[in-house]
């Protein structure tokens, strides 16, 4: 089967699979982190729409401003990696951003898409015309006082939350103004000491950012969100009712989470499970080099476990968000009875020369009759699509050996670049050894969240307790630099630079049992 085989096939259409509205509601309440940016291209305004027609209560974004003052949704600090133009944002007028493409990075369907104001943005409301949630991202210093003066000139038409890392920044919000979000990777003591201290009224976390120890610290009245919420198992966890809401780059797998929890009240499991591919290009013979070198071959199998009280139709299909695929054993149908679990196994061959986006398993359900009798029509029929990421991996030992990375060869003709791996106590050097041939070489460490970048090599801290973790941390390390005069990027694995449409991380593990 080519992946392709269900693009014209209306059941495995998004827009059409929660007809229910009954049981697909708040709370949590879901926002689109800068919008909807799969479909579309981040912080515009074609992605923020199309949050909020998919269903979602509201939609997030980042705020900067140009060099005459207003007010743009952007999320760098430069103009490079999501527009047509270069420089710094605060160095540019607003008259020379006219003219920015801030679509045709993302798709050819959306070239010419603007960089929007914050006036525009503000505009924005759910289908039906009620006002939608916005959670504003300031992203640098000294913006608040202008963010604010703009809101009060326009006067309210939004609820909505500010939201900044930088609590001093924050801080300076007066008591009347709109609600101040701080936000953090995790719940840790500084966070806790910055909240009893300027009394913020929420506070927003990074994925597996919360702990139950660290929420019976937190000030009574506090709201709680999430950022970043994207896989399968973390969507459940925010779903469970501790959460007033979260934002999420994958919003239709979100609002199938969302429906999940109101259905089956005590569901744990993402009932979709499916394995991770180790990416070996070490491995691959000539011929497959030539395809590419984030590329494999895979037997494996996906379960799917029904979650409901009744018996379900279920089909699964593999769907690529980028790379060329060939799948044996999918598509898969049947009907699945109350406590069954299937297992499906399949095949899978392909890949691509550039780390990214991950396929996906999607699993399509359907069920007939009242799930819960006595509670009127809630949910009395239904169907939903759930889906999970094939996360394409690569792995390396945080062992005290030298090791070599090899980055990837991502267009044909590349040079061999590499990087050294030196592990001393709970420091982890990474140095150049060969630059692929790259001008002004800089490398480009990445763990867990933290991305770091220095020439020649950078170094990185392990945390506390890491060699006791099996699953390790996230892991990618990449050169940065010029080749005829164009900025290039070569990489060891997916996640570099940050965000979406560059793969998955690798993976960092602890040391080898002898």
């Amino acid at each position: 089967m080519k992946s392709s085989e269900f693009a014209s096939d209306p059941f495995w259409d998004h827009d059409q699979l929660f007809p229910a509205g009954q049981f697909v509601g708040p709370p949590p309440l879901i926002l689109g982190h800068r919008g909807s940016p799969r479909e579309a291209p981040e912080n515009t305004l074609v992605s923020l729409r199309r949050a909020l027609d998919v269903g979602l209560d509201g939609i997030e974004y980042d705020l900067r401003a140009c060099a005459g003052g207003e007010l743009v949704l952007l999320h760098d600090a430069t103009l490079e990696r999501t527009t047509d133009s270069h420089g710094e944002l605060g160095k540019r007028n607003l008259a020379s951003l006219m003219g920015v493409d801030a679509g045709g990075w993302h798709s050819r369907n959306h070239r010419g898409e603007p960089l929007p104001l914050l006036d525009e943005a503000l505009e924005l409301a759910l289908l039906d015309g009620r006002p939608a949630m916005h959670m504003i991202e300031i992203k640098e210093r000294g913006l608040l006082q202008t963010l604010l003066g703009r809101l009060e000139d326009i006067g309210p038409r939004v609820d909505l939350r500010i939201a900044s890392f930088d609590g001093e920044e924050l801080a300076r919000l007066p008591a009347n103004s709109p609600m101040g979000m701080l936000l953090a990777d995790q719940v840790d003591d500084r966070v806790i000491s910055q909240l009893a201290e300027h009394r913020f009224g929420a506070l927003g976390v990074g994925p597996g950012g919360w702990n139950h120890e660290a929420w019976q610290r937190l000030p009574r009245g506090l709201e709680r969100w999430a950022w970043s919420i994207d896989s399968p198992a973390d969507l459940l966890r925010v779903c469970d009712g501790e959460f007033t809401g979260f934002n999420t780059n994958e919003p239709h797998r979100a609002l199938a989470a969302r429906a999940l929890k109101r259905l089956v009240p005590d569901l744990k499991e993402w009932p979709l499970e499916v394995p991770h591919l180790l990416v070996i290009p070490e491995g691959l013979s000539a011929e497959d080099r030539e395809r590419g070198e984030w590329f494999g071959r895979w037997n494996s199998s996906v379960s799917f476990s029904n979650p409901l009280p009744v018996p379900i139709e279920v089909r699964l299909g593999f769907f690529s968000r980028g790379g060329a695929f060939d799948v044996e054993g999918l598509p898969h149908a049947a009907t699945v009875s109350v406590g069954e679990t299937l297992q499906i196994p399949f095949r899978l061959d392909g890949g691509s020369r550039s780390p990214g986006p991950d396929p996906l398993i999607g699993a399509a359900i359907s069920w007939q009759g009242n799930l819960w009798p006595g509670q009127g029509n809630l949910a009395a029929g239904g169907r939903l699509l759930l889906d999970a990421p094939l996360v394409r991996e690569r792995r390396v030992w945080a062992e005290p050996l030298t090791a070599r990375l090899t980055l990837l060869a991502e267009s044909a003709g590349d040079r061999p670049a590499s990087v050294i791996l030196r592990r001393t106590g709970q420091r982890l050097s990474l140095r150049i050894e060969h630059t692929g041939g790259l001008e002004g070489a800089v490398l480009v460490g990445r763990l867990g969240q933290s991305v770091q970048r220095g020439a020649p090599g950078v170094e990185l801290i392990l945390p506390g307790g890491f060699d006791d973790c099996p699953a390790g941390l996230p892991f990618s390390v990449g050169i940065e630099g010029l080749q005829d005069g164009v900025l290039r990027q070569r990489r060891w694995a997916g996640g570099l630079p940050t965000g979406l449409g560059h793969g998955s991380p690798g993976r960092l593990l602890p040391p080898r049992e002898a």
